[in-house]
């Protein structure tokens, strides 16, 4: 089962998940090649590893259940759910929700709502709604009488990161480099948003002094990975020439970045609102 194009090297690491069998083996891969993790690379991603057999697991297999169901941490109330392969630490509550596999600590409150395969820390509320990025907490608001998943949906993700210099800084869940915000590329799919962000400084030798800080409030609209925003500086106190901006890396790597000054240390702290509309 392949991992989405979202899942991303560790930092420090040039293997990642491809795939997961039947009886819960991780095979990794280097972008071409598929491999077999040791150790120190099956437990960076969240997997066990077995000493003994020299291999990485998802999940315990259980032959007297159905693969679907086969990890004991998983639970559901209601009909018609369901979750793939890899799939460990997750509540569903609700009607014809789906997990996808290599996925973990995950929630679904509603009903016909997906978590895409590899997303991690996620939760959905309502109906029709779709989890395609870490640690996001979405609400489903339909799917104009349910032309599909993610139609209608509003999302809330907390970011975090630190600056040293004047470079544009992305800001990742837990502060987390694998882990980015992907953008629908859809060319019916409209984004808008609202970051509040806050900076504090810790350190540096540049002017100013520690405590200086800034809260900013970005908005505005994606689309086609061309954003129309602008940022408006809610609180600032002592020296703070800093900036906030959402921008794109890549095909579709969409991140909120926070520009410090030189020589100054900075923490940040985002709660991003994304609004998506399909048409």
């Amino acid at each position: 089962m392949p991992t989405r194009r979202h899942i991303l090297f560790k930092k420090g690491f040039d293997v990642k998940p491809a795939s997961v069998s039947s009886i819960g083996e991780v095979t990794f891969t280097d972008g071409t090649n598929r491999i077999v993790p040791n150790q120190e690379q099956c437990e960076a991603y969240g997997y066990t590893y077995n000493k003994a057999t020299g291999t990485c697991s998802a999940f315990r297999y259980n032959t007297k259940l159905n693969r679907n169901f086969s990890n004991e941490t998983n639970k559901f109330q209601g009909v018609g759910n369901s979750t793939e392969t890899g799939t460990n630490n997750t509540t569903i509550i609700g009607e014809f929700n789906t997990v996808k596999g290599l996925s973990r600590n995950n929630i679904i409150v509603g009903s016909q709502n997906e978590i895409a395969n590899g997303v991690n820390n996620a939760s959905i509320f309502g109906n029709y709604g779709l989890a395609e990025r870490d640690g996001e907490i979405v609400i489903g608001g339909g799917g104009f009488s349910g032309a599909g998943k993610g139609y209608a949906q509003s999302s809330i993700i907390t970011l975090t990161g630190t600056t040293t210099d004047a470079t544009a800084t992305n800001l990742f869940v837990n502060g987390d480099s694998s882990t980015t915000i992907i953008a629908r590329g859809s060319t019916s799919s409209f984004q808008g948003f609202e970051a509040t962000v806050i900076g504090v400084r810790t350190g540096g030798t540049a002017k100013g002094s520690v405590n200086d800080r800034i809260c900013i409030r970005t908005t505005g609209l994606v689309f086609l990975k061309v954003v129309d925003q602008s940022s408006t500086t809610l609180g600032a106190y002592g020296v703070t020439p800093w900036a906030a901006e959402m921008a794109f890396s890549g095909t579709n790597d969409m991140h909120f970045e926070v520009t410090g000054v030189p020589n100054t240390d900075i923490s940040w702290s985002c709660t991003l609102n994304i609004y998506e509309l399909k048409v």
